[in-house]
């Protein structure tokens, strides 16, 4: 088949023979190609085309094959009598342009060619296997549903709708990648989502020129505000609750076929900070958790600098005990601080990139266990002082607290022990205003990133660094077109 034949624009000829060796031939390469020639009502030819394995071999002989057998002879135009009178299957489209043909077939219906008919049948005969719906591992919670999304956009879709039971959700369906010719489902609630939101989503995804669409991450970088950010701008989840969620505060959901992760627009910088689990239990203990999270990530992005700071620059500003004790400690020590830094701060890089990329039980072990002895074997042979070990460790674990800004941490925390370096204090507040600035210019799909800690207001502050009890948080974010959640807070008896 060539390889961009999903763009054919041609149609069929309504030649029985010259369509079906059309079709043939585009497939000539294809082992799983099949055919089934059937004589219908009156002796009228048919051929029903597929590709093995894509498709339910029952379903065909029960809803295709035997009622045409079994059929009248055809009145008026062959196709739409079979269509009417004979199938026994649920979907059944009229198809005319080859394009339309081919999609049908690479995606697990069959294509029933009619002698006499200009069209063709495209009936709905997915048999494929999926996964099946499990518990997203890196989402899982203690409280609330274990439901995960599917390799399958339409699996996707049906869970989606079981919590969104309303006709206001609309679907779109666009086409990406001129070889994969990838299915992406723009998902909305109409009610909600500011059109020009659903329409600059939809220009972004068409004008997208790829080969191929293989994960939610193509979409996510071709689309996203700032190319070369070290922030994400567009948020992923593989929890049909958490897009559901995200649906109902005005956002716009895509649904990749071929991938659990599905994509939100806009997404904020306060998202980072918030987890599945925070709406799943007490209003006191997820605001404690916010506040964690928030706390960590300016730990792990300055403990390092200011130590690095204080340890060179500013020793005068250290307690007396202290100072003794990180001198003592760097007795023997061959390198620099900033090169011990950086080198431990690589190692416990190494030490987590290694464990997530073995088996989940093995990863845990080796990256606890291998900390452990590397750090101790480290300290006592004397190439790193204990003290530095303890603040990159410090570092690394408030890192952990929040996963989503994993890659700017890394750089963040680099760019500050290197500023902190050469210019001490000043440098530790340098890097933090540099990044505050960085964060200010950011935007996601023209909502600045920082709402709404940019413009603060109490309405708008009542989900972001604490969560407050669902009585107060009548509305939804600015950029909801319908800003109303509830309409009072109080309990009703």
């Amino acid at each position: 088949m060539p390889a961009c034949a999903v763009e054919d624009g041609r149609s069929l000829t309504g030649d029985f023979g010259t369509d079906f060796e059309m079709l043939r031939e585009l497939f000539r390469l294809d082992g799983t190609f099949r055919f089934r020639e059937v004589r219908a009502g009156a002796g009228m030819r048919c051929a029903l085309l597929y590709l093995d394995g894509m498709v339910n071999n029952e379903l065909i002989y029960n809803a295709v094959i035997r009622p045409l057998l079994l059929s009248e002879p055809a009145k008026g135009d062959p196709a739409q009598w079979l269509l009417e009178t004979a199938l026994y299957a649920g979907d059944v489209k009229v198809g005319a342009k080859v394009r339309d043909l081919l999609r049908a077939l690479l995606y697990g219906d069959s294509v029933l060619l009619v002698e006499g008919a200009a069209t063709a049948l495209l009936i709905n005969t997915k048999g494929f296997r999926t996964r099946g719906i499990s518990e997203p591992e890196n989402e899982a919670v203690q409280k609330g549903p274990r439901e995960g999304f599917d390799e399958v956009a339409m699996l996707n879709l049906s869970q989606l709708r079981r919590r969104l039971q309303t006709p206001d959700l609309a679907v779109e369906v666009l086409r990406v990648g001129r070889r994969t010719d990838t299915m992406v489902f723009v998902c909305y609630l109409a009610s909600l989502v500011r059109p020009r939101l659903v329409r600059e989503v939809r220009r972004r995804l068409e004008e997208i020129s790829i080969d191929g669409i293989l994960d939610a991450n193509y979409i996510a970088e071709l689309t996203r505000d700032h190319a070369f950010s070290l922030f994400e701008t567009t948020g992923s989840s593989e929890r049909p609750d958490v897009i559901a969620s995200k649906l109902l505060e005005g956002r716009v959901a895509l649904i990749v076929d071929g991938t659990p992760v599905v994509l939100t627009v806009p997404y904020l910088f306060c998202e980072n900070f918030q987890s599945d689990e925070d709406y799943y239990q007490s209003f006191w203990v997820s605001s404690v958790g916010r506040l964690l999270r928030y706390v960590s990530f300016f730990l792990t992005v300055s403990v390092p600098a200011l130590y690095l700071a204080l340890l060179t620059h500013h020793t005068r500003l250290l307690p007396t005990f202290l100072l003794l004790s990180a001198a003592q400690s760097r007795a023997g020590v061959p390198f620099s601080s900033l090169t011990e830094c950086l080198a431990l701060i690589v190692i416990l890089e190494l030490l987590g990139e290694t464990g997530a990329r073995m088996p989940q039980q093995l990863g845990h072990t080796l990256s606890i266990v291998g900390g452990l002895v590397v750090g101790q074997a480290a300290v006592e042979a004397r190439l790193v002082s204990a003290p530095m070990l303890i603040v990159v460790a410090l570092s690394g674990i408030a890192g952990l607290m929040v996963p989503r800004l994993r890659g700017a941490v890394l750089y963040a925390r680099v760019g500050m022990v290197l500023l902190a370096a050469v210019l001490g204090l000043p440098g530790c507040f340098l890097g933090l205003t540099v990044i505050a600035v960085r964060l200010m210019g950011l935007s996601s799909y023209g909502v600045p990133y920082l709402s709404p800690l940019e413009y603060p207001d109490l309405q708008g502050l009542k989900d972001t660094a604490w969560r407050l009890p669902w009585r107060f948080m009548r509305t939804r974010p600015a950029f909801s077109r319908n800003s109303v959640r509830q309409r009072g807070g109080k309990r009703r008896e």
